[in-house]
């Protein structure tokens, strides 16, 4: 029998993932040398390479692919049996790794997050703010817990859970505060500016208005909804910002907000984890913690009429 410990697949992943064996010694937090022993080692009980190593790079074998696979998922089963563990010693409270993008973070958080400390008061939040791409591959891997995201993700081994829907505005200069609202196929003509690529607020606003994702480069992509607010008062264009950053990025710029006439843009704002989650019936309940505090201007915000009526019995069953 092969005598293969959860160290060395650990430390197996982190080279794997990183193919720099100093890059994964830091992520695991020990030496060089000791990470080579022990992947050396693994590769020693298993009778085959894991990794092709040249002068330059470390790329996985053909089993080192195969391999790879099957320990991200013994890894994944690991933490959420410590997951387990940790909900019966504590109760349900204890630790939540919940990951959120960008165009979420600033403006979402601060509306939930002093209800969350009230109705979980023993709950030790981690937040981590990046792209939703990222966001998804650490959910998989179980290096977070939960993300709140655009929906859908359409991903068949996470759990997604509708929060809430809210519209795009359009932003412009203040000298153009009487002008008419332009149509959407026309904000190109006004000089549409973006977040930069990797953002999926980008892809939505682009779709909005029927332009291609893979436009041509202008170099005047933001690198945030405020950076976006301060370039369109500085005159550089127009560019669109979900309406829950309305209140905290125009008031300092010197913009006028519209909202479009006929055709509204809009994204759905969710909760998403792994199904296989222990955390599963507390995410369902922080879920709806943030979908009563977070209401962005009146309960209209909150999804539809069928979602509002299956929410209230939610909430009634849980208290």
């Amino acid at each position: 029998m092969m005598n293969l410990t959860l160290r060395q697949l650990r430390y197996f992943e982190a080279l794997a993932q990183h193919r720099h064996f100093g890059r994964a010694a830091e992520a695991c937090a020990i030496s060089q040398p000791a990470l080579s022993v022990q992947i050396k080692e693994l590769e020693e009980s298993l009778g085959v390479p894991l990794f092709e190593r040249t002068a330059r790079q470390i790329r996985l074998t053909a089993f080192g692919e195969d391999m790879a696979s099957r320990v991200r998922d013994i890894l994944r089963g690991v933490e959420e049996i410590g997951e387990m563990a940790r909900i019966t010693q504590s109760g349900g409270a204890g630790r939540l790794r919940l990951g959120v993008i960008p165009t979420i973070a600033p403006y979402l958080l601060p509306r939930f997050l002093r209800q969350l400390r009230v109705d979980f008061p023993d709950l030790e939040l981690h937040v981590r703010e990046t792209m939703t791409a990222n966001l998804i591959e650490e959910l998989r891997h179980g290096r977070i817990d939960a993300a709140i995201v655009a929906l859908p993700v359409s991903e068949p081994t996470f759990e997604e859970m509708p929060l809430l829907s809210e519209n795009f505005v359009l932003v412009r200069p203040k000298s153009e505060e009487t002008a008419p609202v332009p149509a959407p196929e026309h904000l190109e003509r006004e000089r549409l500016l973006l977040l930069e690529e990797g953002h999926c607020f980008r892809d939505q606003a682009l779709s909005f208005c029927g332009m291609p994702t893979a436009r041509p480069h202008e170099g005047l992509d933001g690198s945030s909804l405020s950076t976006l607010v301060q370039m369109v008062g500085a005159g550089l264009g127009v560019t669109l910002i979900p309406e829950m950053a309305v209140s905290v990025e125009t008031p300092t710029a010197e913009v006028t907000v519209s909202r479009f006439k006929d055709k509204q843009p809009a994204r759905k704002i969710g909760l998403i984890w792994r199904k296989s989650s222990p955390l599963g019936p507390q995410l369902q309940k922080i879920g709806y913690t943030v979908q009563t505090s977070a209401v962005l201007r009146s309960p209209e915000t909150l999804l539809n009429q069928r979602d509002k009526k299956l929410y209230a019995t939610q909430i009634s069953i849980l208290k």
